[in-house]
């Protein structure tokens, strides 16, 4: 296939950015979007010019890292597939396809399609894991029973990637999505019940200070969601929220 690609460039975080386009050739309907990118990058450099910026790492659809809007749509056309798993079977020959990065006041741009998404891992420190004490024998996992159904709920809630397009797709820019999953993930689980009231307060408390907003349930975070998060969660965290603000404090 031959494409059109207009890729948002910028220098840095305080520069000024703007859509640049660009042509390539004989692109594999078998390739990755990022194997596309890849074969963009090594033309730049060939001809002497600056290659386009933009996070990967697994390339599998597990880390999160490959977060792109592509034609205006967090990950691209194809439903609960990351960047990194689009293929260019997905378009057509001369096709003219835009690509940007996240736009949240929460993600500013490094470089290019590469965003700081490090708030998301200030508001896992938060709060976003059970303290264990490791003095003495370690308790085996599996000697304290879990119902199936909130087992399987809870491992619905950890197939969260952090990758925020939840944030991008939200006119918003809410991380409801994202903290509600993490949260869901330990309050399911007898484990993440000890520190369950000082959880929630605390991840909720610092997705507010990092910026992000409000949730007005308009349900494009599940829509646009690669692992198909659904919105129970956020009711779920809600419910955490007003139970630990109602119970007495420690």
């Amino acid at each position: 296939m031959d494409l059109t690609l207009k890729v948002w460039r910028q220098k840095g975080p305080e520069a000024e950015g703007k859509m640049v386009s660009y042509d390539v050739k004989d692109i594999s309907p078998d390739m990755s979007f990022l194997e596309m990118l890849d074969v963009l990058n090594e033309q730049l450099i060939n001809n002497g010019d600056d290659p386009v910026a933009f996070d990967h790492d697994c390339r599998e659809g597990i880390c999160g890292s490959c977060s792109l809007y592509i034609n205006g749509v967090p990950h691209g056309p194809k439903k609960q597939t990351t960047t990194c798993q689009l293929h260019m079977r997905s378009f057509k020959d001369g096709d003219t396809i835009y690509i940007e990065p996240w736009r949240a006041k929460a993600f500013p741009v490094i470089k290019d399609l590469v965003t700081d998404r490090s708030s998301f891992d200030r508001i896992m420190q938060s709060g976003g894991y059970v303290s264990v004490n490791t003095s003495g024998n370690t308790l085996d996992a599996n000697a304290i029973p879990v119902p199936k159904e909130n087992a399987d709920m809870a491992f619905d809630s950890a197939t969260c990637i952090g990758c925020g397009a939840c944030v991008a797709a939200c006119k918003n820019a809410s991380a409801m999505l994202f903290a509600s999953a993490k949260v869901s993930q330990l309050a399911l689980l007898p484990q993440g019940e000890v520190e369950a009231r000082e959880r929630v307060q605390n991840m909720v408390a610092q997705m507010d200070k990092e910026g992000f907003g409000n949730c007005t349930v308009t349900g494009a975070c599940e829509v646009e969601c690669p692992k198909g998060i659904s919105l129970e969660n956020i009711a779920r965290m809600n419910r955490e929220y007003l139970k630990a603000a109602l119970s007495p404090g420690k």
